[in-house]
């Protein structure tokens, strides 16, 4: 179930918080239960035989959680612990996630005549995760409650986030679960959630959906042989790198507007990634959950930057090298995260060798604009590899970014044989970049209705217009041929 489908949108949505809140005035733990039973149902309206392992991780993380707490005095049987809940769920990860991939590398690298069965991922196991490593690893440094299993259960499952993230931090998320005012009906947390729901659905539906044709030309006509020009590889990446950013965002205000509609506030994932001025700066920016996760719970780890430079580089590397891997079992996601690695070290090793002189240059606008370029443009190379299915794709790609192709077959006669224009391709990809670097963002737009003096006519008035576009945009999702998913539903 989309989060851009009818069924969602006018079925699951208002059922759901009509039950919420009409059993939260009442009986809060009823409407907790309403809230867990439909994470549950929506994640089962996917693939239903998954509810079976998504279940299964819930409650053994739970009672491995559980044994951490009972062996607080005791810290090498809490790490003991702590290891069995980190392994075991490495392996069911591993598992679904990359033994094809295993597998295949080995009879690649060996000779070896193996075959093994096609998984299917498990929709959003990449993201629950990560989420109960980071709750065992917080029970064993004490900084996690001991919380009811519904709670537990509810901060796994809740569905706006469960399919695609934000990762949660249970700090986050259970004093929310059990604090009263979460239950009964919120005015401005409805105006604030709705506000972010349109923007995603017009991000995804509008954006994200319409520069998707011309990636999806470019980069499945250089998979099937094509050498794209200069003009069309360049058409190619930068139409992904607007299309993955307003898709990615676009469900990330999805969840948390739908979230906020419950009055529990999920972190925010992006914050206008791409107007920062360096490498280290996008990454606070970027996937913010992850970037946060991948931080305190590998970076830190390995030793951070407690062991001197060579050995933060080195972290650094490794820490986006996994990161990388995360996403996908192929190589290209694997070099795609060296590639980030490779730029944070870089950065690190030009703010430490430069003179201070050229740091104050940061001030002056004409270093700003060098800076953005360079730091956009890194960016853009390394979505080449996070986009293509195998290396042979992302050579002719960058053959065509550098005008190096050897024949420069060309795919217009592609884009025009899908009914594509070139011209308004790039027409897409002026609005998507213009939009991506404005000033103000979605979460600035949301906030504007926190502020006090606004009548509750316009308020209301907002709210039935955010109602009747966001119909607007669904129903004309649903006339679709197809429903484009989410890509971060792949990870």
């Amino acid at each position: 179930m989309l989060f851009t489908s009818g069924a969602f949108a006018f079925v699951f949505l208002p059922v759901v918080l009509a039950l919420f809140f009409t059993l939260g005035r009442w009986r809060p733990g009823w409407a907790a239960h309403v809230l867990l039973i439909a994470s549950f149902y929506f994640y089962g309206y996917w693939v239903p035989q998954f509810l079976l392992l998504l279940t299964g991780s819930i409650l053994g993380n739970y009672w491995v959680g559980k044994r951490i707490a009972a062996h607080a005095a005791h810290p090498p049987r809490a790490k003991a612990w702590l290891i069995v809940g980190i392994v075991a769920n490495l392996a069911a990860l591993a598992y679904f996630k990359y033994a094809n991939f295993f597998v295949d590398s080995l009879v690649t690298l060996s000779g070896l005549q193996l075959t093994l069965a096609k998984i299917t991922l498990p929709i959003g196991i990449s993201f629950f995760t990560f989420t109960q490593i980071a709750y065992l690893s917080d029970a064993f440094l004490g900084k996690a409650k001991d919380y009811s299993l519904p709670h537990y259960a509810l901060f796994v499952t809740y569905f706006p986030h469960l399919v695609a993230g934000p990762i949660l931090h249970h700090a986050q998320m259970m004093p929310q679960f059990d604090r009263a005012s979460t239950y009964r009906f919120n005015a401005q947390n409805l105006l604030e959630g709705a506000t972010l729901l349109t923007i995603g659905l017009f991000k995804k539906l509008v954006l994200a959906d319409g520069v998707a044709a011309y990636a999806d030309a470019v980069f499945n006509g250089a998979a099937g042989g094509a050498d794209p020009t200069l003009r069309e590889a360049w058409l190619g990446a930068l139409a992904y790198t607007f299309q993955l950013y307003f898709d990615f965002s676009g469900y990330s205000d999805m969840a948390v507007g739908i979230s906020l509609m419950f009055n529990i506030r999920l972190p925010i994932n992006f914050n206008s990634p791409y107007r920062a001025l360096d490498i280290a700066d996008f990454w606070r920016r970027w996937h913010i959950s992850l970037s946060t996760f991948l931080r305190d719970y590998l970076y830190i780890p390995l030793g951070g930057n407690r062991h001197g430079r060579a050995r933060r580089l080195i972290n650094l590397l490794v820490t986006m090298l996994l990161g990388g891997l995360w996403h996908g079992a192929n190589w290209t996601f694997v070099v795609w995260g060296a590639l980030h690695g490779g730029y944070l070290v870089l950065h690190q090793l030009y703010r430490a060798a430069m003179p201070a002189a050229v740091l104050r240059l940061s001030d002056r606008r004409w270093y700003q604009c060098l800076a953005w370029l360079t730091c956009f443009l890194a960016a853009v190379l390394a979505w080449i590899f996070f986009r293509s299915p195998d290396f042979l794709t992302a050579q002719r790609m960058l053959a065509g970014l550098a005008d190096a192709g050897s024949a420069h077959t060309g795919i217009l006669p592609l884009l025009w044989n899908e009914g594509l224009a070139e011209s308004r391709g790039w027409l897409w990809v002026a609005v998507c970049g213009l939009i991506a670097v404005l000033p103000f963002n979605s979460n600035r737009l949301a906030s504007v209705w926190q502020r006090p003096d606004l009548s509750h006519a316009l308020r209301y008035g907002v709210l039935g217009g955010y109602l009747l576009l966001s119909t607007l945009l669904v129903l004309t999702g649903e006339l679709r041929a197809a429903a484009s998913p989410f890509i971060y539903f792949n990870f």
